[in-house]
């Protein structure tokens, strides 16, 4: 009955998830979505507190792909937030020395 629980919250978050970003101006997206790719760091803390599980072979599997898809999600959230400080930033006319 528990995978049933699971199952039901597993997808009410994805309709709530869904709903909630659909609602997201475009002008705020990208700084939303850079801050809470940021919180995928908590991910990277569940895979390795799932360690200490009995079923060692599959919980080393799914805590690879835990900590390298959060790992992604991590360097891409930086890398979409720096992309957009630079259009953001004074462009120099004339040139810089």
């Amino acid at each position: 009955m528990e995978s049933v629980y699971l199952t039901f919250v597993f997808v009410l978050a994805i309709f709530l998830g869904f709903e909630l970003i659909s609602k997201v101006p475009s002008t705020l997206h990208t700084p939303l979505m850079s801050g809470s790719n940021a919180i995928s760091g908590i991910t990277l803390i569940g895979a390795l507190a799932s360690i200490h599980s009995e079923n060692y072979v599959f919980t080393a599997i799914l805590g690879t792909l835990a900590v390298t898809f959060a790992t992604i999600n991590v360097v891409g959230g930086y890398v979409v937030t720096n992309r957009m400080l630079e259009m953001f930033k004074k462009k120099v006319k004339g040139g810089a020395k």
